[in-house]
């Protein structure tokens, strides 16, 4: 394999990914070490690893035939599209992950970064969380862990606006 090769193969199959596991039928999390030859990848990680180590690695066939379906940031950044953010309604912007990555909540109403959700976990969190923007996120984790520096001010109420019946004069 030439060295252009392998690292075309490098970045092609870097970072964290989430197949399903053959054995269990449940998602792992795993991360591609080397190329065994030019057709097949190996794994350098896995979440069923230690116990499971030495599996023949069957689940390398679903990075395989889909290399980006199977990243982390790709699944999450692809659930994100066209969504709105669950506190504020406004829609999720364009993710910049080093930054200001979007959060999700949580059923019992708590939000977390994405970096607090074991990859693993991402199925199950995409089919019960909600999405929530970087902002109300930061907004709401602080006003959980200090409640007691929060001050809560109601909005000011609008007065509704009555339409006069308009009078058309011909």
């Amino acid at each position: 394999m030439s060295v252009t090769a392998i690292g075309r193969a490098f970045f092609k199959f870097r970072g964290t990914r989430v197949v399903t596991c053959p054995e269990n039928h449940q998602p792992v999390a795993v991360r591609v070490s080397a190329m065994r030859s030019t057709e097949s990848l190996r794994l350098g990680s896995c979440t069923r690893w230690p116990e499971k180590e030495g599996c023949d690695e069957a689940c390398v066939r679903q990075i395989e035939e889909s290399p980006e379906a199977t990243l982390v940031r790709a699944i999450a950044t692809d659930w994100y599209t066209a969504k709105k953010c669950v506190v504020c309604h406004a829609p999720i912007a364009k993710i910049v992950w080093h930054e200001r990555p979007p959060a999700v909540l949580a059923p019992d109403g708590t939000s977390r970064e994405w970096k607090d959700v074991a990859p693993q976990d991402l199925p199950a969190v995409l089919a019960t969380h909600q999405p929530v923007c970087w902002k109300c996120h930061v907004t709401e984790s602080f006003r959980r862990e200090h409640a007691p520096l929060v001050v809560e001010r109601p909005r000011p109420v609008e007065p509704e606006r009555t339409l006069e019946p308009s009078v058309n004069v011909y």
